[in-house]
């Protein structure tokens, strides 16, 4: 027999099993960006038994156009390499619920980890790796035309505005790889940006100063967002003279940082002033047995490469903290 070959024949298997209520796990992992799959992956090798609860595979992992700086591949689109982590998790035997939004963890000897559905599922152990979420500007139109012109993830949403004129709100990593992918098919972009310079990565200012239908306005910052069902204009303020402007658009995107997946645990663990779970050098949270990894933590750069790496580490510690209980 070809080893090689049957190997690569179990590889691509889904041997996942449904969560169940009644079973007590080693390990239960909440999340489901590269941390949680990591963490997932290292526990199931380790052999303790685990369970994975995830609102959606990949997180903002799966919302990234290109990826030119996770070791292994030259360049890769996020989706793609979601897809790997995914196949690799899914060889396993790992009790799986996706879909589910975990409300609040009940610190105890045995955790207790609670759905908004009301389900409840127990383990020794709980690694949270949930991430962060997009932050919003809290200026009057934005909530009333969220997915009516208000996005927040142009690789889901850019293909709707081919042709027509958008606003990108942000001068950081995410505004600038948001206006790059819109300056392929839109009409128009301007970019809002509230500090006099753009602050991403310079290779991304280099890829973006190419496009000749960019406009980049610094210094400025949105004041309303209006429209009649669907947005079709923007009142900008310029901060040094405080004069406005109204900007006719078909669309705003949002990007201008995220913040933390934490609110499950608030009360439970120590969180910091930017409402990241705080860790130490092994994951370990302020809470015995509750572990958390990735973009959620305290841990600085939030990168695909350094959270993959955290899950693993909390894995291992999770798994050393069952074995010695």
């Amino acid at each position: 027999m070809d080893l090689n070959l049957n190997i690569g024949a179990f590889s691509m298997e889904h041997r996942t099993v449904p969560l169940d209520q009644s079973v007590l796990y080693d390990v239960l992992i909440v999340g489901g960006g590269p941390a949680a799959m990591t963490a997932a992956v290292y526990c199931m090798r380790k052999g303790v038994k685990t369970g994975f609860i995830t609102k959606d595979i990949g997180g903002q992992v799966g919302e990234t156009s290109g990826i030119e700086n996770y070791l292994g591949y030259k360049y890769i689109e996020g989706h793609e390499l979601v897809n790997k982590f995914s196949e690799q998790v899914k060889q396993f035997e790992i009790a799986f619920k996706e879909g589910a939004t975990v409300t609040k963890i009940i610190q105890g000897n045995n955790k207790n980890v609670v759905l908004e559905t009301g389900e409840k599922y127990v383990a020794k152990a709980v690694i949270i790796a949930t991430g962060n979420r997009w932050k919003k500007l809290n200026v009057p139109g934005e909530d009333a035309h969220i997915g009516k012109g208000v996005a927040f993830c142009t690789i889901c949403d850019a293909p709707f505005f081919v042709g027509k004129k958008v606003v990108v709100v942000g001068g950081g990593n995410s505004g600038v790889e948001g206006a790059i992918d819109l300056a392929k098919v839109a009409k128009e972009v301007t970019v809002v940006q509230f500090l006099e310079k753009l602050t991403a990565d310079k290779i991304l200012i280099d890829k973006l100063s190419k496009y000749a239908n960019v406009t980049i306005l610094y210094m400025h910052e949105v004041k309303e967002i209006l429209g009649n069902g669907l947005v079709n204009e923007v009142v900008v303020v310029d901060r040094k003279t405080r004069k406005e402007n109204t900007l006719k658009i078909d669309g705003i995107f949002i990007q201008i940082g995220l913040s933390p997946n934490s609110d499950m645990v608030k009360g439970v663990v120590d969180i910091n002033e930017r409402g990241e779970i705080a860790v130490d050098c092994a994951c370990r949270t302020s809470a015995e047995g509750i572990f958390a990894a990735g973009d959620v933590t305290s841990v600085p750069y939030k990168q695909i490469i350094i959270a993959a790496g955290e899950g693993a580490k909390a894995a291992l510690s999770a798994c050393d903290y069952v074995l010695r209980k």
